[in-house]
């Protein structure tokens, strides 16, 4: 069974009518920075979709579980629980598969290299799909992903795209790896986000894709600051005209 339970330190931000902003777009385009950033600055649930692809990805590789086995998969599927918690010491959300924290785990080379082929499974899908709408019951909710605005929140009140150049996304996410003491070559980095982007664009179930009403953000030349005041006067505006 798979299910969400959030740290009560997380606050939720209260309506007369809960609001949802979907995040979509490439990989390394800072979509989980903006979606935390955001649900911290308008005390929204965050939720990170990527995260629960990478834990179930994480579970088939150490459960040696091969992609074309479906009774396999789906025996899994039914064994893995996946929460989230916030680390006040770390200040960061954290990802917990069957009550273990995997949060740096599921960012490893391994993880990476196969969360996209894993995303594809129709089964895994309808799973995460599944607990995705169910977080979002009677709350106000930030997702970001790869088709948040196109499937499972077609009605999301703000829609968003993200993207940037290929060679800015590989340059911070090198960045990003050499911090966590990663060992990639460049090369490796923007061949592994080609074939992300290559199989998420082109997956039968629920490709990556731009909602024909998503704002397009594309923060190639934009620092974090300022990628996230643009996004707050978008979110503003909308509260205000629900008013």
């Amino acid at each position: 069974m798979l299910y969400i339970r959030r740290s009560p330190i997380i606050g939720y931000f209260c309506s007369v009518k809960p609001i949802i902003i979907a995040i979509d777009g490439y990989s390394s385009c800072g979509k989980s920075t903006l979606a935390k950033a955001l649900a911290a600055r308008f005390g929204f649930a965050y939720v990170d979709s990527g995260a629960m692809y990478r834990a179930v990805t994480l579970y088939f590789i150490e459960q040696q579980i091969g992609l074309a086995d479906n009774d396999a998969i789906e025996k899994a599927l039914e064994a893995i629980h996946i929460h989230f918690e916030y680390n006040p010491e770390h200040r960061r959300n954290e990802t917990y598969l069957n009550e273990r924290m995997v949060e740096d785990e599921i960012r490893s080379k391994p993880v990476s290299d196969l969360v996209s082929p894993v995303a594809t499974i129709k089964a895994v899908r309808t799973a995460m799909v599944a607990l995705q709408r169910k977080a979002a019951i009677n709350k106000s909710i930030v997702m970001d992903g790869r088709d948040i605005g196109t499937h499972v929140f077609p009605e999301a009140e703000l829609k968003i795209f993200m993207t940037a150049d290929p060679l800015v996304r590989a340059k911070r996410r090198f960045a990003e790896l050499q911090a966590k003491g990663e060992k990639w070559s460049m090369d490796e980095v923007i061949e592994n986000l080609k074939e992300r982007d290559r199989i998420d664009s082109t997956r039968e179930e629920n490709p990556l894709r731009q909602a024909t009403d998503a704002r397009v953000l594309d923060n190639s030349y934009l620092s974090e600051q300022e990628q996230l005041d643009k996004v707050i006067i978008w979110v503003k505006n909308l509260l205000s005209a629900r008013t």
